[in-house]
């Protein structure tokens, strides 16, 4: 399962990377929230383009064969959340990641090289 988590992670991560997502931030879950093993929050510039990294999470991960258990938020385009089981994906326009800090209050999360698991 955890192999599973870490290759969906970094079809999540890949897909976020190609539509220029800022900020990008992949945070270990384990040991510290039962909810999933990875949280990702990711900052966009406008609301076209949360939903633009939004909608590209959720292709390239239909395409990879995974599941997408829920989607909050893509109507308005300042937080989006997919929810993909082991994988938690949070797009936020900047406004809206200042205001809610997560970053901060999963502080006690490992944060996540992303040299592993983005492809440039």
């Amino acid at each position: 399962m955890v192999a599973e988590s870490k290759e969906l992670l970094q079809t999540v991560l890949q897909a976020i990377d190609n539509k220029r997502g800022e900020d990008l931030t992949a945070l270990d879950m384990s040991g510290v929230s039962l909810l999933a093993d990875y949280f990702v929050l990711a900052s966009a510039g406008s609301t076209r383009q949360v939903q633009a990294i939004a909608r590209e999470v959720k292709e390239e991960v239909v395409a990879a064969g995974y599941p997408i258990d829920h989607i909050e938020g893509f109507e308005k385009g300042q937080w989006v959340v997919l929810d993909l089981g082991d994988v938690i994906v949070h797009v936020f326009d900047e406004e809206s990641r200042d205001f809610y800090h997560l970053d901060k209050l999963w502080f006690d999360a490992k944060a996540i090289d992303l040299s592993e698991y983005i492809n440039d």
